[in-house]
């Protein structure tokens, strides 16, 4: 545990760990702990719906007020923020798993293996994702939160394959690499054993960003009216505003709060984008 302080503060003062990789680490640990708390000292009856009464502006008996279907907007929020994050985690841990493996494979072996998967993911880049996921979404007959993250999931690999890909590509050629494969190491102990670990910063790198893009394709799907609609999720808060034009009646605690939350989310989740590249690439950091 001390050598793992020693690293961090040391990457810290080489400028490799930066502020901003820190304040989002912060925002997003700070959003996760709002659902994790709030969940454990709120009552989860009172977003359902009829719960209590409809259309009551924020104030002392409702902190956010209520919306047209009797829920409170307060323990609707708290119990929302976390199921969209698990949406977006499954959808990133599957898709970048899936990606990082192909990426390896194509990378290390090269050849027809490479030639295949590389053609696969570059045509699948091509294909407007949103439209595919539409199709996906509206033709499933029964849709949940873990349905959804794989629907989301089953196109969010080919960028991380290309990028996993580029990288084994250049780090295959390393000394240390050679010296492993003339000391008797085969070829899958020298991927996952001295190809792999060099290039975990950019895998950590591309999962952020696919969580990101999760969670983006997730809440416009729910927006659209696509989702799982019977889960407390941000993007079906966000739905059930619009189909009772909260907009337009000026209820703006329906669709503000969790309007609020994915922004945070978000600016979280860039922040960690942005201070992970400069983790990785160390050129970065001199800046």
């Amino acid at each position: 545990m001390n050598r793992f302080f020693v690293s961090l503060r040391r990457n810290y003062e080489q400028g490799r760990i930066s502020p901003l990789l820190l304040l989002g680490l912060a925002i997003l640990v700070s959003v996760v702990l709002f659902g994790l708390i709030g969940s454990l000292l709120s009552d989860p009856t009172l977003a359902q719906v009829g719960a209590v009464r409809p259309r009551r502006a924020p104030g002392g008996e409702y902190f956010l007020g209520t919306d047209s279907q009797g829920r409170d907007m307060w323990t609707l929020l708290i119990f929302a923020t976390p199921n969209t994050l698990k949406m977006g985690l499954i959808a990133g841990f599957v898709g970048v798993g899936v990606g990082t493996v192909l990426g390896l494979i194509a990378g290390h072996f090269g050849g027809l293996i490479d030639a295949v998967i590389r053609i696969i993911s570059d045509a699948l880049l091509t294909v407007p994702a949103i439209a595919i996921l539409v199709i996906i979404a509206g033709n499933i007959d029964r849709m949940s939160t873990l349905v959804m993250a794989l629907v989301v999931a089953s196109l969010g690999w080919m960028f991380t394959a290309r990028t996993v890909r580029a990288q084994v590509l250049s780090v295959r050629e390393k000394a240390y690499v050679e010296v492993a494969r003339v000391n008797g190491e085969g070829p899958w102990e020298v991927l996952f054993g001295e190809i792999m670990p060099n290039i975990m910063p950019y895998i950590v790198a591309s999962f952020v960003g696919t969580v990101s893009g999760a969670i983006l394709a997730v809440i416009g799907l729910e927006a659209l009216g696509l989702g799982a609609l019977e889960e407390m999720t941000l993007g079906n808060t966000i739905y059930w505003s619009q189909q009772s034009a909260a907009v337009l009646r000026g209820y703006w605690w329906w669709w503000g709060p969790p309007i609020v939350m994915i922004a945070l989310i978000f600016i979280g989740l860039f922040l960690t984008s942005v201070g992970f590249d400069r983790f990785a690439n160390p050129r970065l950091a001199r800046r």
